[in-house]
């Protein structure tokens, strides 16, 4: 491997990791309002949302499979459950469906 490849992989990790560093550097939430903290904790929910949901809905053959793992999902995260849990609980919930049918 040539060192310009290795260099562009280097360049690439770090363009990569400038974004995520950043907010966690430059926002500090001590002073922000209630109500712009309590939005900031759901925004997990909100994009788990937006990026499982369609890869939810072509897992399985059968939509049943889905529908109930999705609605397990929903269900752990209407109850505020955190995120690990939510996502475990609907793998867990396919995979109990996949067992039982």
């Amino acid at each position: 491997m040539s060192m310009t490849v290795i260099w562009m992989i280097i360049a690439m990790g770090v363009v990569t990791y400038i974004p995520r560093l950043l907010p966690l550097v430059m926002l500090k939430t001590d002073n922000w309002p209630a109500w712009a903290r309590r939005m900031l904790t759901r925004v997990p929910y909100a994009v788990l949302g937006a990026l499982i949901l369609p890869g939810i809905l072509t897992v399985h053959d059968n939509i049943w499979f889905a529908t109930v793992s999705g609605g397990a999902a929903v269900l752990l995260a209407y109850i505020g459950m955190p995120l690990i849990v939510v996502v475990g609980g609907a793998i867990g919930m396919l995979g109990i469906m996949q067992l039982l049918f």
